[in-house]
């Protein structure tokens, strides 16, 4: 008698497509046996090589490992190209930060190496008003094999406008302190003025032709293979933004009338034309359009005229960075319409960037092609500051 007939009989075809998959049960088999041999007996003769793929150590009591455990500082993960070819400027990477904002730096340069620095290898030029920590510099040495300086301020560039008093400061910040982000904060009045009109005369910086400004916590989107640098300068432009919001009216309640006064003073220092239409409302009132300065690129030549150094001198005597919120963003862009042509100052569309807050995407679809970032998110082109730039020309 021969087996039941069960009303099913096994084609080739099946017979193949169980051979396969007994195969590939016995390479995952495999694969698991050698990889919990190496992740228990082996790794600790080949710990040099076989790495701890759940970043956990005896050492560090089980927890998450990191990067700046002692001994433990893992190599930057970035492929270090070839530098790209091509002449370089004068320049660096500027960056203001306290020892606390590590993470965050760290984040913004991955970002900041990847899409641009790794190839142009522009040496980072890190300010602190307090003296770097170890652990801050591994924490830095890890993410880039590029030139790093550290330099810290002292009080003649970190510190009050000689206007003000700390007693009246006091009683400014109090009044203000409800008022607006920031308003009653004494180190943010102190980073504002350092950023509108002394972070050019640091050591560091003061020998340089042009900076790039960073922070921590931003973000690249899109990868840039060229130099701004160079395209700035071959092209005549001595400054560079991305975003151009609204400044909050309560923070430079008085700063357009300083600047007004300052203008009647010094007419001949202005050139004969300027942008400064794209500042100026129709009825010559401040309209609070300004380049978001978290990201500028600037021919630092325009810092040091003569003309931006007495309206930053005019300001500051003024004491509106300490009894009011005078920022640098919209300092650095009045002072570039009044002074620039519209030839002379660049959006930057094709490179993405965010800073919390706010984000540009490029929608063009030749720029969109090199970014890893939505369009539809980006603040720029529904910007009204945006949109008049595009729109206005010299005056």
């Amino acid at each position: 008698m021969g087996p039941p007939n069960i009303g099913f009989k096994p084609t080739a075809r099946m017979y193949k497509l169980t051979v396969l998959v007994a195969a590939a049960a016995a390479v995952c088999f495999t694969m698991w046996m050698a990889s919990s041999l190496l992740g228990t007996e082996l790794a600790p003769a080949f710990g040099s090589v076989v790495p701890n793929v759940l970043g956990t150590s005896k050492d560090t009591g089980g927890r998450q490992a990191s990067p700046l455990d002692a001994g433990r500082l893992e190599a930057a993960r970035v492929s270090y190209d070839a530098p790209a070819p091509g002449e370089r400027v004068n320049a660096a990477i500027v960056v203001l930060v306290r020892n606390s904002e590590l993470d965050g730096l760290r984040k913004s340069m991955r970002m900041f190496e990847d899409r641009f620095n790794r190839r142009f290898k522009y040496p980072y030029v890190l300010l602190n008003d307090q003296n770097f920590t170890q652990e801050f510099r591994e924490g830095i040495a890890a993410i880039t094999k590029n030139e790093v300086r550290y330099g810290v301020l002292d009080d003649t560039l970190w510190g009050y406008s000689p206007s003000v008093t700390p007693e009246e400061t006091d009683v400014m910040l109090e009044r203000n302190k409800n008022r607006y982000l920031y308003g009653g904060s004494l180190s943010y009045r102190f980073m504002c003025r350092f950023q509108s009109g002394m972070f050019y005369r640091h050591p560091l910086v003061r020998d340089l032709d042009w900076y790039w400004r960073l922070e921590p916590d931003v973000e690249y989107y899109c990868d840039i293979d060229y130099d701004p640098f160079v395209f700035m300068r071959d092209n005549g432009i001595r400054y560079g933004f991305t975003i151009a919001p609204r400044e909050g009216r309560r923070t430079v309640e008085s700063l357009w009338y300083h600047t007004r006064e300052w203008i009647k003073q010094n007419a001949e220092l202005l050139p004969a034309r300027s942008l400064v239409n794209w500042v100026m409302g129709t009825d010559g009132h401040y309209n609070l359009c300004h380049f978001w300065s978290n990201f500028e690129i600037v021919d630092l030549s325009l810092y040091r005229s003569a003309a931006y150094e007495s309206y930053f001198r005019y300001l500051d005597n003024a004491k509106g960075f300490f009894y009011e919120r005078w920022g640098d963003a919209p300092v650095h862009s009045i002072a570039a319409a009044l002074l620039l042509g519209k030839g002379e100052i660049h959006w930057f569309e094709d490179i993405g960037y965010k800073h919390p807050g706010m984000l540009h995407c490029p929608r063009d679809p030749g720029m969109h092609s090199k970014c890893v970032c939505d369009p539809a998110r980006s603040y720029t082109y529904r910007s009204a500051c945006q949109t008049r730039f595009s729109k206005v020309n010299n005056m």
